[in-house]
């Protein structure tokens, strides 16, 4: 059986926790606050960290140090990160569910997110080309 089965996120190495990420991109999108109401919009721009041809962060190892307010998930905080989307395979093991058949972990294919899955492979833009939310 599938280690994400067998083990609770706290008990998961950090490479089997790492490996749960389907580099859909969503995460990395940037994300707009509305001081006065609180409410949160999603802008088209991506971190300028972000590989859009890889799908992740370029500097991983680095990327609280370059971005200060980068989320970083852990199985310690994953349940409270609501913002994350329902098909984040960080926030479905959290939960109790399964991977989708899309997931490179079930399908053995890390291109799959990106024809059957949420990834926004081609929908996000570098920070100053962005449209930015009202």
């Amino acid at each position: 059986m599938a280690f994400w089965h067998d083990k609770a996120l706290e008990a998961m190495s950090e490479a089997e926790w790492e490996s749960l990420c389907d580099r859909c991109g969503l995460c990395c999108q940037i994300r707009v606050e509305d001081e006065e109401t609180g409410e949160v919009a999603l802008s088209n721009a991506v971190c300028n960290f972000f590989d859009r041809c890889a799908h992740q962060c370029s500097d991983y190892a680095n990327r609280q140090a370059n971005v200060p307010d980068c989320a970083r998930i852990t199985p310690q905080n994953v349940r409270a990160l609501d913002w994350l989307p329902a098909t984040c395979a960080y926030r479905l093991v959290a939960f109790g569910h399964d991977l989708p058949d899309w997931h490179y972990l079930v399908s053995g294919d890390p291109g799959r997110v990106h024809i059957d899955g949420p990834s926004m492979r081609g929908a996000l833009v570098d920070e100053e080309e962005a449209d930015w939310p009202d």
